[in-house]
């Protein structure tokens, strides 16, 4: 596959652009992203069996450099309609979606740097149902080089964009009401797992 050179988004789309037509189900991993056994048959299995899911989503462990946990993300079906107001709890590893799915919202938006797989959540979340099974799907390497962790805020920030543009019009005027305080929490939850990551890691 030829890389675009148009950033990580329009790589993502470009490597699935290529894939067969015969495959189905698609998601892609990030460099600290880790599948846990049997996560690709569980949620594939799921999605054959119900035609009306467009994503299965998952359990995910954040772990830190040397592999053990600091805590796990198994935020449930409320995670779904939290999209729209609050921050995102889907795991997008370990996550599975159609391909006819993620082409009919048009892909990755290139636009985004950090919070693409958000916009791409609240896209699918308006063509069919998004499903959570209550399994451990993935796990997530939490470290400063992560560029969630490192540019948290850019991506907090994103996010909170992500969220405005997919509002109705008459809503975006009064969103910093509930988006001030939702890209607070977020900001704190990240910082509390940061320094748990330190802590455990300087004690070894």
């Amino acid at each position: 596959m030829q890389d675009p050179g148009t950033g990580l988004s329009e790589a993502i789309n470009a490597g699935f652009a290529e894939m067969p037509t015969t495959i189905e189900y698609i998601n892609w991993l990030g460099d600290d992203d880790l599948l846990a056994p049997n996560a690709l048959e569980t949620a594939s299995s799921y999605l054959d069996n119900h035609p009306e899911t467009v994503l299965v989503f998952g359990g995910c462990s954040y772990i830190d450099p040397n592999g053990q946990i600091l805590w796990t993300n198994k935020s449930g079906s409320f995670a779904v309609p939290l999209l729209r107001f609050g921050p995102d709890l889907i795991p997008q590893p370990g996550a599975l979606f159609k391909k006819t799915s993620f082409e009919k919202v048009g892909g990755l938006d290139s636009r985004f740097d950090w919070a693409f797989d958000f916009d791409l959540l609240i896209k699918l979340s308006k063509t069919g149902r998004l499903s959570y099974l209550d399994t451990l799907l993935s796990s997530f390497r939490w470290h400063p080089e992560s560029l969630s962790v490192e540019y948290r805020k850019k991506s907090v920030a994103e996010a909170s964009r992500v969220r405005v543009s997919h509002l109705p019009a008459a809503l975006r005027p009064i969103s910093f009401v509930w988006e001030i305080p939702v890209r607070l929490a977020t900001l704190m939850a990240g910082n509390r797992v940061t320094s748990k990551s330190k802590k455990r890691t300087a004690s070894l």
